[in-house]
């Protein structure tokens, strides 16, 4: 739930033989692990869990107690601190992401926080580790089961809301870039949805490479932060058509182009494509036009749905790829690979999750709705507890 198109979920751990859920903690497994109990009845105690109740608007997500267990053989229990919010968790809300096990499920892709917790035969991992997460869903809540090769260590300095902000967008970003784009020196790129997550990430990326154009649509308020993170050209894809601005720029089109909208956007790309370019699609953002499932939207996305034959794609020297994380399940080496040069980059000093705001749990439709609006410039963060600012205030 990536203003970012579904991306979204995330791989499992090497030899895990369950699928990449993150456990609820309304498990009933025990295992050797030490856990806290509740008063004497040696009941595991009960913590908060943003659970969707059903499909609709934003009141279908609501902050639950649940009880939880201790975590499973090759799993580690995770003292969560932050969890990122992803456009994927936005469909998902409205039935339109089906990675995500039906409701009442617990959603949640990515979070960062504090191993507090270890089942049997885990090594790699020590209580008190910090981690960062990545699961197909399950990761809103106080305390989380997850397998140990899920769990990836924090770099040294990195806050809680950095961790929960990296995986998803910047794996994405990452893959669609390098591994598809194979992007190098003196290209140029279309990014939509600039000042995204996944947009915010490609930007920084798209940096590491020497002299690299960026194209980058958002509305005009957002133009001068895509202008000071390294975006040539902000486009207000509300005003103007992008295609046509980008024209008059470049007139031979764009090496590659980021495609999270779907629909008659992905057509429009293909033909901004120079010789040699390709276009990768990740997302269908024109499915999401309110709170609630628009079945008109729905079926324009699908009617203006870009195809094209194997012949056709053979005359026009242009490549089509399509990216979605969440399917990537057993991709283990594959993204602990580009997990780890991530990690190296952030250490270099070369990227940095950008924070939009941070919500606490009880604030979770808000969080959704901001992202949901278009008003977040890089990530929204949901948090079990307020913030400390906004606890000082109320204390004053």
């Amino acid at each position: 739930m990536s203003t970012e198109p579904a991306p979204a979920a995330a791989a499992p751990p090497e030899q895990a033989p369950e699928p990449p859920v993150a456990t609820p903690a309304a498990t009933t497994t025990t295992t050797t692990a030490t856990t806290t109990t509740s008063g004497g009845s040696g009941e595991p105690p009960e913590h908060r869990a943003l659970v969707l109740t059903g499909f609709g608007g934003y009141e279908k997500v609501k902050v639950q107690a649940r009880r939880g267990g201790g975590p499973r053989p090759g799993e580690v229990s995770v003292r969560v601190r932050a969890c990122g919010l992803n456009f994927a968790d936005l469909l998902a809300r409205q039935g339109l992401y089906d990675r995500l096990p039906p409701p009442p499920v617990c959603p949640g892709m990515e979070c960062a926080g504090t191993v507090c917790a270890l089942g049997d035969g885990v090594s790699e991992r020590q209580v008190g580790d910090k981690v960062m997460v990545l699961a197909r869903s399950g990761l809103w809540q106080e305390v989380v089961n997850v397998p140990a090769g899920q769990t990836f260590p924090m770099p040294e300095g990195m806050s809680f809301e950095e961790a929960a902000a990296l995986l998803v967008n910047y794996i994405t970003a990452y893959m669609i870039l390098f591994d598809f784009g194979n992007l190098r020196p003196n290209q140029s790129v279309l990014i939509h949805m600039a000042a995204g997550g996944v947009g915010t990430a490609a930007i920084q990326l798209c940096k590491t490479v020497e002299n690299v154009t960026i194209f980058g649509t958002a509305s005009a308020s957002k133009h001068d932060t895509l202008k000071e993170s390294g975006v040539a050209h902000p486009i207000d894809y509300r005003t103007m058509d992008y295609a046509e601005e980008v024209r008059k720029i470049s007139p031979k089109g764009v090496d590659i182009v980021l495609d999270p909208l779907g629909g008659s956007d992905t057509s429009k790309a293909f033909h901004l494509l120079k010789p040699m370019g390709k276009l990768i699609t990740y997302g269908v953002a024109n499915l999401l036009t309110g709170q609630k499932k628009n079945l008109m939207a729905m079926a324009k996305t699908w009617w203006n749905q870009f195809s094209i034959n194997a012949l056709q794609l053979l005359h026009q020297n242009k490549a089509v790829c399509g990216y979605h994380l969440g399917y990537m399940d057993e991709e283990y080496e594959l993204i602990g690979g580009v997990v780890a040069k991530l990690i190296s980059l952030y250490n270099q000093g070369k990227i940095k999750p950008k924070i939009d705001s941070v919500w606490p749990f009880d604030q979770v439709a808000d969080a959704m709705r901001q992202m949901q609006e278009k008003k977040n410039v890089g990530k929204v963060i949901l948090v079990p507890e307020a913030p400390k600012e906004e606890s000082k205030k109320e204390e004053n």
